[in-house]
């Protein structure tokens, strides 16, 4: 029997170079892929959940900007509001407005005036400022008195609630707040016409209630803005030139090291802290008035001066050397080389460091309830030492409210601070491209 052999394997093939280089150049470019494609997916997955905040906060908060109200004709009686017809501010300001109200709303829904039940369900439709706001047009037109104007008189909060659709009318009677009698009053004044959802001015005029249709951010506004002025004034100019003499005039050491050290540091502690020493210095040493803007402005201006000094340092250290040797050569002094060529041109970044720290400084609450900011103000102050509050503490304190109205005012008040941090930074852009120089 014959054997065949079998062929022997020769050595097998090296890849040749250019093979070995096209594989190597395919790997390169498929983890260029990999890492634009975890990159895409980083970046949605964020987008994603910045959607969902968004439209979470848009969706909760959006009615807070509408309130509804009762469009009433109001007899001013003057046997209720001046018997005597003296016209004395006192005797107008302690008359019984509430009632006009409710027989003005008892009228246009066609009760029996003498009726007691619809009376008191009438009445519990009313917000409790509505007696305010026919006081206040009396106060402003005296000589009304005695006739029948036409009147928006604020809706109750709960009858702002079935108004919105925010009211389970499922719920059994014994259980809601909102009786039967009630949801059948408001289905017909709505019905009517009586009954309607308007533009809500008074979340921006009003103050601290503890009645969320008549709860503003008006005094928080207020405070906010008195709060960034002395922040402005303060953290900007110290914290430019101090970037300035830092970057630019102070020699390398041991003391200027020391010096960055601590500004890096402090840039990194704790808002709380600064709170805890703005209690301590302005408050308890210096004496001045707790719950003012004026201490929450110190206090945030400590908190931004880290960070307007690092961005300042950063943006003058990001000019060319060759524009103050330039200037230098030209026979310009150190400070003229610095305030008229290196300062300007670094402008747009001191601009944006600036901006981030006023609006880091804006959203924060820790250092000023430490400092009392959450007194119930419902008075807009005029002066940065009256008492205020500001905005993210106005939504702390609503947000741990018990009424459900609160809830969108809270939403609302959010809206109105992300809006007012998205046009600060807008106006940052703007100033940044409108500045900048490119060499």
């Amino acid at each position: 029997m014959a054997v065949t052999a079998l062929p022997t394997m020769g050595p097998r093939a090296k890849p040749s170079t250019s093979e070995i280089v096209k594989s190597g150049i395919r790997r390169r470019y498929a983890a260029e892929r990999r890492f634009r494609l975890y990159g895409i997916l980083a970046v949605l997955f964020g987008l994603t959940f910045l959607v969902i905040l968004f439209a979470n906060i848009i969706a909760r908060g959006y009615t807070s900007f509408l309130q509804s109200s009762f469009r009433l004709e109001v007899f001013l009686d003057p046997a209720v509001i001046d018997p005597s017809g003296a016209r004395e501010e006192n005797t107008l300001l302690m008359a019984d407005y509430g009632s006009l109200a409710a027989e003005a709303l008892m009228k246009a829904l066609k009760l029996d005036p003498k009726s007691r039940p619809d009376e008191r369900a009438v009445t519990g439709l009313l917000s409790q400022n509505a007696d305010t706001e026919i006081r206040n047009y009396v106060l402003r037109n005296p000589s009304e008195i005695g006739k029948s104007v036409s009147l928006w008189v604020l809706a109750h909060a709960n009858a702002d609630s079935v108004m919105k659709n925010a009211f389970d009318r499922t719920v059994p009677e014994a259980r809601r707040k909102v009786s039967d009698r009630q949801l059948a009053l408001l289905d017909r004044a709505k019905a009517e016409g009586i009954l309607q959802l308007r533009f809500n001015t008074g979340l921006f005029t009003y103050g601290a209630s503890s009645q969320p249709e008549t709860a503003g951010v008006g005094v928080a506004l207020v405070g906010s803005f008195f709060m960034m002025m002395t922040v402005l004034l303060l953290a900007v100019p110290l914290g430019v030139m101090a970037a300035v003499y830092l970057q630019e005039f102070a020699g390398r050491n041991r003391l200027t090291d020391l010096i960055e050290v601590n500004i890096n540091n402090l840039a990194a502690v704790p808002s709380i802290v600064f709170g805890i020493l703005g209690l301590a210095i302005f408050i308890n040493l210096f004496g001045l008035p707790r719950s003012a803007s004026l201490v929450g402005g110190l206090v945030l201006a400590l908190m931004t001066l880290p960070t307007v000094i690092i961005a300042t340092r950063a943006a003058i250290g990001a000019v060319p050397p060759s524009i103050r040797e330039a200037a230098l050569g030209v026979g310009a002094s150190k400070m003229q080389a610095v305030t008229h060529h290196v300062l300007p041109l670094a402008f747009p970044g001191i601009l944006t460091g600036t901006i981030i720290g006023v609006a880091k400084a804006l959203g924060e609450t820790a250092p000023l309830l430490m400092i009392g900011m959450v007194a119930f103000v419902v008075e807009i102050p005029t002066t940065p030492l009256e008492p205020a509050t500001a905005l993210p503490v106005q939504i702390y304190m609503w947000a741990t409210a018990a009424e459900r109205g609160f809830v969108e005012r809270t939403s609302g008040a959010t809206i109105v601070l992300l809006v007012f941090l998205a046009v600060m930074n807008l106006i940052a852009v703007i100033l940044r491209r409108r500045f900048e120089r490119r060499w």
